[in-house]
C-alpha cells in the first residue's frame, strides 16, 4: 500500500502464541472479508455509466466501491489497548484517475496507546526465560521421576496389580504431556525470525495436536485415579479387573475422540494459524471436556472425603480399621493437586484474566506435578518400598554367596 497512508510500523512479531496474534488476526479478517468483495466485482461486469473507483484494501482498511466524485470516509481500527479511540476520520475521494490520498495519514488520525519502554520490554523477556528455565527443569524432574516410577512398577512381578496398572497409565499421560511441551517449544520457538503468529505449517498443527491430546489423557487419566478409589470404596468385595479396560477406554478413547472432532472442526472451518488461538470458538472442543474431567474428578473428592469419614466415625469399625481409613484419608488430602481442584479456579475464567498467575501455576507448578505424582504414588509407597528392600536384601545375600564361593574355589584349589 501507498507509504503516504500506511501505519509507520509492521505488524508486530510477537514470542508467544495467540491471543497476543490477534492483532494481525484482526486484520487478516479484514483483508479477506475485503478480498472476498473486490473477488465478487471482478466476476460482475459493471455497466459502463456506473464506471467508478473499485473496492480497495490498502493494508489497514476496505474501501468500498463509490462513483466518481463521491468519497468515502473510514474510522481507525477498533483494536483495544493498541488504538486510542478516536473520532478522527479518514476520507478519500474518488477521482477520473482512481482513489485519491486520503485526508489524513493514519499514523496521524489514529493515535496509539502509549507503549511500554524498552525496560519493560526488557523485564517482560527476562521474565519469560525465566519461566521457560524454571518449567524445563520441572518437566526434566518430572519426566526422570515417571520413567523410575515405571520402572519399578514393571521390574517387581509382586507389583503387577490393576492399581498399580492404572499409575502406569497416569505416568504415562504425564511423560507424553512433558514430551508435548519440549515438541511444542521445539516446532514454534526455535527459530526466532520465524512469525509465529503466521505459522501455518503442517509440523505446527501436528504439534499442537499432540499437545492438546497429552492434555486431555492427562486430565482423563486424572479422572481414571479419582473413579478408581471411589471404586474400591464401594465395591470392597469386588474384582476391580473388571474394569480396567473401561478405565482405558476413558483415559486414552476419550481424548482421542475428542481430540479427532476437534481436528475435523478446524481443518473445516477454521484452518487458519497454528492451531493456538484460545479465542477461536473451536477452542471449546478441547475445553469442555477438560473442564467436565475436572468437575466430575472434584465431585468425586468431596464423595471420597464424605465416605472416608463414615467409615472413620463409625462405631462399628475397629480401631485398626479407622487407622487405615485415617492413612487413605492423609493421602486424599495430599491428593488434592492430583485431582486438579486448584484448576477449578481458572475454569470459567476468560484466558485474558489472571495470566500470570495462571502461566506460573500451568507451566511452573504444573511441570513438577509429575514428580509429586510419582513421588506420592511409587517412592513413597510402603508396599514399593518393602519390595524394594526384599530384592535388595535378596541381591546382597547372592552377591555375599558368590564371594563365598570363589574365595572356597581359590582355598579348595
Amino acid at each position: 500500500c501507498p507509504a503516504s497512508y500506511c501505519l509507520p510500523f509492521p505488524p508486530p512479531k510477537v514470542q508467544a502464541t495467540h491471543p497476543d496474534c490477534s492483532i494481525i488476526l484482526y486484520f487478516q479478517e479484514l483483508e479477506a472479508a475485503c478480498l472476498e468483495v473486490i473477488r465478487s466485482e471482478n466476476q460482475t461486469p459493471a455497466h459502463p455509466r456506473q464506471q467508478g473507483c473499485p473496492t480497495e484494501w490498502d493494508g489497514v482498511s476496505c474501501w468500498p466501491a463509490v462513483p466518481v466524485g463521491q468519497s468515502r470516509a473510514v474510522a481507525c481500527p477498533d483494536i483495544l489497548h493498541v488504538f486510542k479511540k478516536s473520532k478522527a476520520l479518514i476520507q478519500r475521494n474518488c477521482t477520473e484517475l482512481g482513489w485519491s490520498l486520503p485526508s489524513l495519514p493514519y499514523y496521524d488520525a489514529c493515535e496509539l496507546e502509549a507503549i511500554g519502554s524498552n525496560n519493560d520490554t526488557e523485564a517482560k523477556a527476562s521474565y519469560f526465560v525465566t519461566m521457560k528455565v524454571l518449567y524445563t527443569c520441572g518437566y526434566s524432574t518430572s519426566l526422570a521421576a515417571l520413567f523410575l516410577a515405571i520402572g519399578i512398577f514393571s521390574c517387581f512381578r509382586k507389583l503387577h496389580c490393576t492399581r498399580n496398572s492404572i499409575h502406569i497409565h497416569f505416568f504415562t499421560s504425564f511423560i507424553l504431556r512433558g514430551a508435548a511441551v519440549f515438541i511444542k517449544d521445539a516446532v514454534l520457538f526455535s527459530d526466532e525470525s520465524t512469525d509465529h503468529c503466521l505459522m501455518s505449517t503442517v509440523n505446527c498443527k501436528a504439534a499442537i495436536t499432540f499437545f492438546q491430546y497429552s492434555v486431555l489423557a492427562n486430565f482423563y487419566w486424572l479422572l481414571v485415579e479419582g473413579l478408581y478409589l471411589q471404586t474400591l470404596l464401594l465395591l470392597t468385595f469386588t474384582s476391580d479387573k473388571r474394569y480396567i479396560w473401561w478405565y482405558i477406554l476413558i483415559g486414552w478413547g476419550v481424548p482421542m475422540l475428542t481430540v479427532c472432532v476437534w481436528v475435523v472442526a478446524r481443518l473445516q472451518y477454521d484452518n487458519h494459524g497454528c492451531w493456538d488461538d484460545y479465542t477461536s470458538l473451536y477452542w471449546w472442543v478441547i475445553k469442555a471436556p477438560i473442564l467436565l474431567a475436572i468437575f466430575v474428578n472434584f465431585l468425586i473428592f468431596l464423595n471420597v472425603t464424605r465416605m472416608l469419614a463414615q467409615k472413620i466415625w463409625s462405631p462399628d469399625i475397629s480401631k485398626s480399621y479407622k487407622q487405615q481409613y485415617m492413612r487413605l484419608t492423609k493421602s486424599t488430602l495430599l491428593l488434592i493437586p492430583l485431582f486438579g481442584v486448584h484448576y477449578v479456579v481458572f475454569a470459567l475464567c476468560p484466558e485474558h484474566v489472571g495470566v500470570d498467575a495462571r502461566l506460573y501455576i500451568e507451566l511452573v507448578l504444573g511441570s513438577y506435578q509429575g514428580f509429586l505424582v510419582a513421588l506420592l504414588y511409587c517412592f513413597l509407597n510402603g508396599e514399593v518400598q518393602a519390595e524394594i528392600r526384599r530384592n535388595w536384601g535378596k541381591w546382597q545375600s547372592s552377591m555375599e554367596s558368590n564371594v563365598f564361593n570363589l574365595v572356597t574355589q581359590d582355598f579348595t584349589a
